[in-house]
This record gives structure tokens, sequence and C-alpha cells, in this order.
């Protein structure tokens, strides 16, 4: 069986965002299912758009995803190097054999000659190829003009991965770019350099390159050499589904989301299901999941949308999924300021009260600061409560007055299901609907908009520091 390589080949133009991370993460779902190499390579050869930190920014965001690299930049391997702006004398000797063989030329025309053309072209209501303007007798190439692919215009029909059979017919093939005059090679010449020296067998593209795929079907041609199964992975769409998702459109750098609390594992999870999915059902995936089911077939053809709150209903799937000390172990950069001074067994303690209403990592200190540090109290919150939003001065009084006298009562054990037995005989005593008294009651100790289980809450806090915000609460109820 072939040995399969894949590749993501991004150019360091700024962060990485979805749209660029999923279509390494495909590629490396194939090569991973395969137990086969995923290449990164850096495709550096447009200096104008180059943005300073772009390499190491793509780097960290494929470890932060997990996604590693068997061969290329800071790993070496047989075929580098593998930053192409190191790879120009490859590029130029594959350039001279075409000019050799006929099938590549010197560009003599300038800039103002080139628009003319294309306004003869739009005068004559007919699209503009170049091909139709091919000097008769170019100049010798010397690298100071652009060097243009002669092509062979013909029909094409070719097997695409994701999108299945397609053709073309000989109007979508035209004379490009192959080096510029600054010396450096297209992205339409040199990847395709890259991709037969280096062993390429899949190569993944974002649909926006399916227009171009008629012209590399010409070049593999005019370089003999088999052309790698060629997949082309529809837009990841705006939420509104009217336009691609872009940087310029609000597109997150993808280690942002790791700043704000999401797992690698969800975000992996999310991407993987932006226009795939199984067959099933299944919507939660761990990595080794996808790596066993993952096929380039299940891939729709059609563009899928970023959903935000899919992802956050994900993350907390998979922060669910943990263990307790995977979770502390992810969790070091997220505690409140205020837990800095408690030990391990009582974070510990805190964190597994939490787990279950976690949606992202960051919500960390709203749901726990109260367990670390006394609250002060906030009787305006009742505002934000429908149902204790009503209740008058004298009742609130009472029902908190009840609570503590029982919960003061030494023979009442401080663990949750005693606790729970208590409340539960409180709700008799008084009358009172659960939704009302219990409310009351979390909102008195920790004046937190969320909590756990309040019979949970309580046993963490425990008695004395219970009692003593409940009187706090209580005299700050006459303030």
């Amino acid at each position: 069986m072939t040995h399969i390589r894949t590749r993501f080949a991004p150019s360091p133009t700024g962060f990485m965002h979805v749209g660029g991370v999923r279509t390494a993460l495909f590629a490396w779902l194939i090569a991973q299912q395969a137990a086969g190499t995923f290449i990164l390579r850096i495709e550096d050869t447009d200096k104008v758009r180059e943005v300073e930190g772009s390499i190491a920014q793509i780097e960290d965001s494929l470890h932060w995803l997990g996604i590693d690299w068997q061969e290329g930049i800071d790993k070496g391997g047989d075929y580098g190097p593998y930053l192409q702006s190191e790879r120009l004398d490859i590029y130029k000797q594959w350039a001279d054999k075409l000019v050799a063989s006929g099938r590549a030329y010197a560009d003599p025309y300038t800039r103002d000659e080139l628009d003319a053309f294309r306004e003869l072209a739009k005068a004559e209501k007919r699209p503009f190829l170049y091909r139709h303007h091919r000097p008769e007798n170019p100049p010798e190439w010397d690298g100071s003009q652009p060097l243009r692919f002669r092509s062979d215009p013909k029909e094409y029909r070719w097997h695409d991965a994701v999108m299945g059979d397609l053709s073309t017919g000989p109007e979508a093939i035209d004379d490009f770019i192959l080096v510029k005059s600054d010396g450096y090679p297209t992205y339409n010449f040199c990847h395709i350099i890259d991709d037969m020296l280096m062993g390429v067998t899949h190569v993944l593209r974002s649909q926006e390159f399916i227009s171009s795929t008629p012209k590399f079907l010409n070049l593999y041609e005019a370089l003999e050499i088999e052309r790698p199964t060629l997949g082309t992975l529809p837009f990841v769409m705006a939420i509104d589904g009217k336009k691609k998702l872009g940087k310029r459109d609000g597109a997150k750098d993808v280690l942002e989301y790791g700043r704000e609390g999401y797992l690698s594992e969800a975000m992996m999870n999310f991407l993987a299901t932006l226009g795939w999915n199984d067959g099933t059902e299944q919507e939660v995936f761990t990595v080794q999941e996808l790596i066993d089911k993952f096929s380039l077939d299940r891939v729709q053809k059609s563009p899928a949308r970023f959903d935000e709150k899919r992802l956050l209903w994900l993350n907390g799937q998979h922060i669910r999924m943990l263990s307790l000390d995977e979770l502390i172990e992810r969790v070091t950069d997220f505690w409140p300021a205020a837990a800095a001074g408690a030990s391990d067994e009582h974070k510990r303690e805190v964190l597994a009260l939490v787990q279950d209403r976690l949606k992202t990592l960051a919500d960390l200190p709203i749901l726990t600061s109260y367990f670390f540090e006394e609250p002060d109290p906030n009787w305006l919150m009742l505002a934000d409560n429908k149902q204790l939003r009503k209740l008058e001065h004298e009742q609130i009084r009472s029902l908190l007055t009840a609570t503590r006298d029982t919960l003061a009562d030494t023979s009442v054990a401080f663990e949750p299901s005693t606790l729970q037995e208590t409340l539960n005989q409180l709700l008799e005593t008084t009358g009172e609907k659960p939704g009302i008294l219990l409310s009351l009651i979390r909102l008195a100790v920790s004046w937190a908009p969320f909590s756990p289980a309040l019979s949970d809450t309580l046993a963490t806090l425990g008695r004395d520091i219970t009692i003593a915000r409940i009187d706090r609460a209580l005299h700050a109820l006459d303030d």
C-alpha cells in the first residue's frame, strides 16, 4: 500500500482562524488514520503580505490543538527545506526545465499593456485570456521578467475526493505566472513542485482554489508528474450563512479560544464536525474516535456555518468527560485570585462541585470565588430573580432566620445528604416553594448568580462560614 503523506502549507500572513485550522485537521486525520506522515510546510513566497511572528503563531496553534507534524519546519526530514523561501534554487531548476521544453516563457509586457488587453476584451464582451496575447518572440528569461506557463487548453474530467466527479472546458485554462519578477515563485507553481518532491499523496484545499484546479492539472501534465488525490473543502461561513468566515468578519485567533477557557479537544471536535459527520447522530467525539471514523467521502459539499453556541456546548461536554485529575491540570491559570492561598485539597473539593456546570474554564472564578473569599452582600441581586423580587422585607428576614436557627443546630451533620434532608424539612415547615427558599439561601451564602447544588455548597463552606454569611446577609438587609 502507498504510504500516505499529507501536508498543511499555510502562508505566514497573520493569525490562524478556524478555516485554515480545519484544513490542517482534516489532513492530519487522514495521515493519523493510515499511520502516515503529516508535513508542515510554510509558503512564505509572498513577502509583501508576510506578518512577523506568524510562523510561531501557526506552530503554537497546531500544538495547542494537538496536531503534531512528523516532518517539516522545526522537525526536519528528508525533503527539506520546508520553508519555501529557502527553496528558490529548486523552483529555478524546474522553471528552467519548463522553459527548455517550451512550456514556459518570459512575459515582456508592461502593466499598462496588460491593462490595454483587458480593456479590449471587455469592449469586445469576451473573457480576458492571456494566452490570446502570447508574444511571438518572447525574450530570453533572465529572471527580471515574470515567467509564464504556456498552457495547453483542453477539457478535463477529474475526481475530487469531496466534491465528486468534476469537469471543465478549455476556456478554464490560461497562461499563468510561475515566477514573479522579484524571483519568488507563485503559489500556483511552487506548491505543485513541493508536493511532488515531498511525495504528498493527498492535497486538501479550500473551495476558493477549485476554479484553479484545471490549471494545476495542466501543469501536472507539463511536468509529467502523477497528480495526488485532490480534495476541495467547502467554506466555513459566518453564522448568518451569507458570507465566508474571515479575519475581516471577526474570525478569532484560534489561540484566543484557549485563553478563553476552551479545551483543545472540544475545538478539534467542533472543527472536525464543521461539514463532516460519520453518518450517525453522534456529536461528541474523542480525538481517537475522530481518527478512527474520519473520511473525506463524508465531508459535505455545501458550506458549514460557524456556530459558537455549539462550540460552547461541546466544550461543556468535553469538560465533563475529563477526570478530576485531568481537569485540575487544565484549570491552573483560571482559578480566582482568592484561591492562591487555598490548599490543593480544598480546591479539588470545590472543582468537583462545579465541574458539571462549567461551560468554559474561564467560568471558574464566577462559580467558585465565594468558596475562597467573603462575598459582599448585595440585596439588589433580588431584582434579577422573578420570584425573589416579589418577597417583602419581613418575609426575607423570617425565612433566613428560620434557616439560620435550623443549620446552627449542631445535631445537623454538615454533609450533603443530611443537609438535603434538612432543607427539605425547612421547605415543609416554612411552606415555601424550593425556587424561593433555596434560591434565597443560595444567594445569602454565595452572592453569586450560579452555584452547585445547595446541599453540596453548604457542606463545602462548613457550618461556621454558612451561619456567619447568613448573619451578615440579615445585617445587610437592614442597612
